[in-house]
């Protein structure tokens, strides 16, 4: 039976996430979700890693655990420093074995920004010297390199990042084992650099409410402990890391390039004709994803590398429904037939992936089961995200809705 875990979310501690990113709502979504195991984020905010010791009880393996749910500690961190003349800004997760390792890791990290204001607390050193504080405290916690493609705060960023992970990390490049592709990347783009081919891709929420817990995650053959999953990242073991779960990258906020401003939208081909800069205004473009992979990739789109872990492409299912049905995604109509469906199915990420097409139509209507199985196929058309705005995603078109909502008036 398959081990879903999301290993980068955030508390209620850290900014512009919902008052409900504590634990028992978390279990509450990842019951609804069908996820085993969550990061529990934001450890090295004192009052959460107070929180997370008096709540979560210590498992044999290394984990955690809390009613129906298996949590790992974890915890994002904000890079802030400079480098050869310029301003980097490079997002770190940091997992940890044990409350012990956590706490003292949080001390060392005290020392470089205050840890209270924010559950991503930023910190004025360099994204080596992270690596080695956090081996220096325990060498079973370990480092990944978070969203390595968005444009702020990321290793890869056009705005403040790096164009090679040795340059960012340096000699504990070797210590690094696993990256976060983000929301705006899927393996597919990354595969286009063959220098990331050593790393192993992984995919998390980085969920600020309940709700997005699992719109991305990571796909395990068997139950895995805390050493196993460290294992498994630093061997990239195919057998064990079945696969991701995939935001359409193109659904990414940062996927194309932009001017959130004018409402500007441009790919990386029509960017290059304006010379990067936008076309209404003439200020300068966000750069993004797509365009930062054409830049440092040297192979095309389509090339799988030997010992790939794969990947599969969901859109939540209340948006499947609320399309399917012609209606807003936070109606009581929505949710009445959300709540059947994982009732039924196991979970929600099981039926979007497992869920045969008889047993869904036992669940639900057949313009449901039709979007169900369209987002499994690929059959969606997409909007481009970008400069921070997120893209739009049309299973049906207009016509096939308009039928829709006859059907639903009977």
């Amino acid at each position: 039976m398959a081990f879903i875990a999301d290993f980068h979310i955030h508390s209620m501690y850290s900014r512009a996430t919902s008052k409900d990113m504590d634990i028992e709502h978390l279990n509450k979504a990842a019951k609804l979700k069908g996820i085993d195991l969550v990061g529990t984020g934001d450890f090295t905010h004192p009052v959460w890693l107070n929180d997370l010791k008096r709540t979560l009880i210590p498992q044999e393996d290394g984990l955690y655990k809390y009613k129906d749910t298996l949590f790992v500690l974890t915890t994002e961190v904000s890079n802030v420093f400079f480098k050869k003349g310029r301003v980097k800004k490079v997002h770190n997760l940091i997992f940890a074995p044990n409350f012990y390792v956590a706490e003292k890791i949080s001390n060392k990290l005290g020392k470089f920004g205050d840890l209270q204001s924010d559950g991503r607390p930023t910190l004025k050193m360099e994204a080596s010297d992270l690596v080695e504080e956090v081996l220096g405290v325990s060498e079973e916690a370990f480092v990944v390199p978070a969203h390595i493609w968005t444009p702020w705060f990321s290793l890869f960023g056009a705005n403040s990042g790096f164009d090679s992970i040795e340059d960012c990390f340096g000699k504990y490049t070797k210590y690094v084992y696993a990256l976060e592709t983000g929301l705006s990347s899927d393996p597919e783009m990354n595969w286009c650099v063959s220098s990331l081919d050593r790393f192993t891709l992984i995919s998390n929420s980085d969920a600020h409410s309940p709700s997005k817990l699992g719109r991305e995650a990571n796909v395990f053959s068997q139950k895995l402990g805390y050493k196993e999953i460290k294992e498994v990242l630093k061997m990239k073991d195919s057998k064990r890391f079945l696969y991701t779960i995939e935001f359409f990258p193109q659904e990414g906020k940062y996927h194309y390039d932009g001017h959130r401003r004018c409402q500007i939208c441009l790919s990386p081909e029509e960017s290059r004709k304006y010379n990067n800069f936008c076309p209404k205004c003439g200020e300068k473009l966000t750069i993004g994803v797509m365009h930062r992979i054409e830049i440092l990739g040297d192979r095309k789109r389509g090339y799988v590398p030997s010992g790939a872990i794969p990947f599969k492409h969901l859109v939540p299912l209340s948006e499947i429904i609320a399309e399917a049905l012609n209606q807003g995604v936070d109606t009581k109509g929505v949710e009445e037939k959300y709540e059947r469906i994982v009732h039924q199915a196991g979970g929600e990420l099981k039926a979007l992936l497992e869920t045969s097409r008889e047993e869904l139509s036992l669940m639900a209507s057949p313009e449901i089961v039709e979007g169900i199985m369209r987002v499994r196929e690929g059959r969606v058309r997409i909007k481009c995200g970008y400069d921070g705005v997120y893209g739009k995603i049309s299973i049906f078109d207009k016509g096939e809705r308009k039928e829709q909502r006859q059907l639903n008036l009977f």
